[in-house]
């Protein structure tokens, strides 16, 4: 067993389903629910998304050779709803995911120790690796919880519903 290859194949499927988990929400939801806030303190699942997007276009274009921090990048207008349609959010979402899927598929073994800096920051590839695996996972909860609110009973669980534990253990037993 090569740890590198099992890291990065690990780190790719761990994306994947972080993806994934977006992906279920946004098909349970209409345009409207994607710009509906809790309050005005809190983000809606748009600026979420857009946020999202740049940062993974910042961190993920030319990932070993440049700043992860893009000159490019406009942080703070990530978190400014701009009227998006759903179409335009996924649109955005994919894009993003391309970019992280692609660059982390491209890396070799050899690359996980190299450093890169994120804001003049030096970190090793997998330290960046584990870095925004975090980074995206905290968001895609923000999400889901988002979208479980806005549904209430409406909502199809993304995972074991609530009260059936001992049955989906129980049916990977047969």
């Amino acid at each position: 067993m090569n740890l590198a290859t099992e890291f990065l194949s690990s780190a790719i499927k761990r994306f994947k389903e972080y993806k994934s988990l977006g992906d279920k929400t946004f098909a349970q939801l209409n345009d409207e629910e994607m710009l509906r806030q809790p309050n005005e303190a809190s983000n809606n699942i748009a600026v979420i998304i857009q946020h999202l997007h740049g940062n993974m276009l910042s961190r993920w274009t030319n990932f070993l050779t440049e700043d992860g921090e893009k000159s490019w990048r406009q942080r703070d207008a990530e978190f400014e709803t701009q009227q998006l349609s759903k179409e335009q959010l996924l649109a955005l979402w994919e894009e993003g995911w391309r970019i992280v899927l692609d660059a982390l598929q491209s890396l070799q073994e050899e690359d996980l120790v190299k450093t890169i800096t994120i804001r003049s920051q030096p970190l090793l590839v997998v330290d960046a690796i584990n870095r925004q695996l975090a980074h995206y996972s905290s968001h895609v909860g923000q999400i889901v919880y988002l979208g479980r609110w806005m549904k209430n009973n409406e909502w199809q669980s993304l995972s074991i519903p609530k009260g059936e534990s001992a049955s989906y253990n129980k049916s990977l037993k047969s």
